[in-house]
């Protein structure tokens, strides 16, 4: 097969996986929520949100990209294994380097006066800080390993098969970052303002896996950034309501 075949392959099958796992990461929840309503379940934000990440992130995301893994029959592998002490190191320096990165960018938009989309979560913990607190396990055990398992090693490792490691870890970065136009609100300039700011973070992610080939740690590494960030939303959130 020529490189551009390859190419154009592996943008294919990229694209074709993140097209099913957010035509399903849309319907699912929708489904699923509409239908416990409809029967007359009460349904608590917080009960909202932990349905939504289970299904979204957990059986959307998680599933479909191991439904992709099985279809490719060992074609496409994603290594996982218990961490080694430079593992480790990793997901440590990576943990820091996450958060670093997105002050920064966060810094930059601040000193350009720019306006930024609002995340779901941040509004449903404003009123409920407690959802902050309920949200942090389920980063690390759901929302990290299962949003790492599609973007890094299925998404960047389908590109890596056919494309130089900076490509398929920027594409990678860009398309997962882009995704949260699902989760935020607000104008269109702010939210994309938000996005462009998450591919920072989203570059570490993807540097740790390539440097590593252990998709354990950039597991790790996005489930301590988000768990980091939710307990400063719950910190502020409960600080200001004692005031």
């Amino acid at each position: 097969m020529s490189e551009r075949r390859q190419r154009a392959s592996a943008l294919g099958g990229a694209a074709g996986v993140l097209l099913v796992a957010a035509g399903v990461a849309i319907l699912l929840p929708l489904a699923v929520i509409g239908s416990l309503a409809a029967i007359g379940v009460t349904l608590t934000p917080a009960l909202v949100m932990v349905l939504s990440i289970l299904l979204t992130q957990g059986v959307s995301f998680g599933g479909v990209a191991l439904l992709y893994l099985a279809l490719q029959r060992g074609a496409l592998r994603v290594p996982v294994r218990w961490p080694t002490p430079g593992d480790l190191n990793w997901m440590i320096g990576g943990s820091a380097l996450a958060l670093a990165a997105l002050i920064v960018g966060w810094l930059v938009v601040s000193l350009l006066g720019l306006d930024v989309g609002e995340h779901q979560i941040q509004r449903a913990g404003a009123g409920d800080p407690g959802i902050f607190l309920l949200l942090i396990p389920l980063s690390l055990l759901i929302i990290g390993p299962c949003e790492e398992l599609l973007f890094r090693g299925v998404v960047q490792g389908r590109l890596r098969q056919a494309f130089s490691a900076a490509a398929a870890i920027g594409l990678a970065a860009v398309t997962f970052a882009a995704l949260h136009m699902l989760a935020l609100t607000g104008p269109l300039d702010a939210r994309i303002t938000t996005v462009m700011v998450l591919v920072l973070p989203s570059l570490v992610f993807g540097i740790a896996y390539e440097r590593t080939g252990n998709i354990a740690v950039p597991a790790v590494i996005h489930g301590v950034y988000n768990a980091t960030l939710l307990a400063v939303s719950y910190y502020a959130v409960h600080t200001q309501a004692i005031a």
